[in-house]
């Protein structure tokens, strides 16, 4: 499944598994629109009649670091916790003023299975205060935040916080479904005879522990299979996909030291140190990087786990509001919220191009063009899905054979794109990612000061958003 979520982001005054895509728009112009004031480009306005504008007041995560490192000891609501005092911290917003929490994830912990509710509690909400966990593989905190969207449209609440939290550190591990059914049946027997027979009847094969994987259920395929077959579909080269992830980690190293990143909020680590920055920013070389073996298609693919997003830890949190409710609190709003789309795709051959498939849907819907985006936030799952989806969306022959359409939507220009780094270098906590991308592209338009964004993220499931100013 594949969505899309329009956003919109514009200067206000001071009271003021698939893919997933967004639009944004700056909250101020930069010197050279200043400039060019003389001849105004002219924007759409996207706001709807008898609609509740709908605005990010602000979006926090904690550092996203690899799996097996400094969060490797905690579960997820503790990163959830994290994100969320982070969120407070921030704006300061009163527990009380929050009408209800929304989380995604995609690996559930069993013990939390609603880390929404668990986390909200851990980190001092009302104990009156609703809160659930939603599920969408890659875009679940995408999913998280149209929900809160929908709330407030429909009038039923005013705030609400939105999220996403993954901890690949420590994932539930089962035993075989024949041992799982042996040990319910022993629970229920009565006598020792009846227990002894039971046990009797245990095999070694039933010791046989089942390991989570990141895979389709219908297809039995992980997201890198799907990956390197889409690679060699779209013939993206070995070489195209390491000179991408190579940029990634480049340009997310430049933000980082440039103190552009400025979503991320320091996490005291119990019993450890305070955490301050992601630690899978690690720029490499092309030489280092083409020495790695296929990690999926063996001998012959080409994704490796240099080109590959890795397995991350972390959580984050978005503050949502009515404008009514934001002004009058005294927030200036970072980005409107206007409409969404989900859309569906074949899980096998086309799991990973739910982008190309959203973004048209999403540009009509709102009257822009390709031409009117000036940041492009995308997910990078995998260097070759992300370098697929780009000639898919530049084919005219792509266009007419598979989407119906006349002609493509054109590619976004790399010089507009995922400049700040993306999951390839700042990592992939799966349920995390989706308000990420929202707020950097928020963040990236304020400092660049550009008129609309794009946002997307790549799952079983796709969001398109836009942001923009009025």
């Amino acid at each position: 499944m594949s969505s899309m979520l329009t956003h919109a982001i514009r200067n206000l005054p001071a009271s003021s598994a698939w893919a997933a895509r967004g639009f944004v728009r700056s909250l101020s112009c930069s010197s050279q629109l200043q400039a060019a004031a003389v001849q105004p480009k002219t924007k759409k306005s996207l706001a709807k009649s008898g609609v509740k504008n709908i605005v990010v007041v602000e979006g926090v995560r904690i550092p996203f670091l690899q799996s097996g490192t400094s969060y490797a000891d905690l579960m997820p609501h503790d990163l959830a916790r994290a994100a969320l005092q982070g969120l407070l911290n921030r704006t300061s917003v009163p527990r009380d003023v929050v009408d209800y929490i929304v989380y995604g994830t995609v690996i559930q912990e069993v013990k939390t299975s609603n880390v929404a509710r668990e986390a909200a509690l851990g980190a001092g909400f009302s104990d009156k205060t609703p809160a659930h966990t939603v599920t969408m593989a890659c875009i679940s905190s995408n999913q998280a935040m149209t929900t809160g969207v929908g709330m407030i449209a429909a009038g039923q609440c005013d705030v609400v916080v939105a999220g996403g939290v993954e901890l690949m550190s420590d994932v539930p591990i089962r035993h075989s479904r024949k041992m799982r059914k042996t040990m319910l049946t022993l629970n229920r027997a009565k006598t020792l005879g009846q227990k002894l027979s039971l046990i009797s009847k245990i095999r070694p094969d039933y010791f046989a522990p089942e390991l989570p994987a990141v895979a389709e259920f219908s297809t039995s395929e992980t997201m890198g299979h799907s990956a390197d077959r889409l690679a060699a579909a779209f013939a993206i080269s070995r070489l195209e996909q390491d000179e991408y992830a190579l940029r990634s980690h480049t340009l997310a190293k430049r933000a980082q030291d440039g103190g552009l990143l400025l979503d991320v909020v320091p996490f005291k680590v119990p019993g450890k140190d305070t955490v301050t920055k992601d630690n899978g920013i690690r720029p490499s070389s092309m030489e280092q990087m083409g020495k790695l073996k296929p990690a999926f298609v063996k001998p012959y693919g080409t994704v490796t786990a240099a080109n590959s997003s890795f397995l991350t830890d972390g959580a984050s949190a978005i503050l949502l509001m009515s404008e009514e409710k934001a002004l009058a609190m005294g927030y200036k709003p970072k980005a409107y919220l206007r409409d969404f789309v989900y859309v569906s795709q074949d899980p096998k051959d086309q799991l990973l191009l739910g982008p190309t498939y959203a973004t048209p849907k999403v540009l009509e819907k709102a009257g822009l063009t390709m031409a009117d985006i000036d940041v492009f936030e995308f997910h990078e799952a995998f260097a070759g899905q992300i370098l697929a989806n780009l000639k898919a969306m530049d084919s005219d022959w792509f266009a007419q054979n598979y989407m119906g359409r006349k002609s493509k939507v054109g590619a976004p220009p790399l010089e507009k794109f995922n400049t700040w780094g993306g999951s390839l270098s700042l990592g992939h906590p799966f349920g995390a990612t989706g308000c990420r991308l929202v707020i950097t592209a928020a963040h990236r338009l304020k400092k660049e000061g550009g008129q609309y964004g794009l946002v997307a993220a790549c799952a079983a499931g796709g969001q398109v958003r836009m942001l923009y100013p009025g």
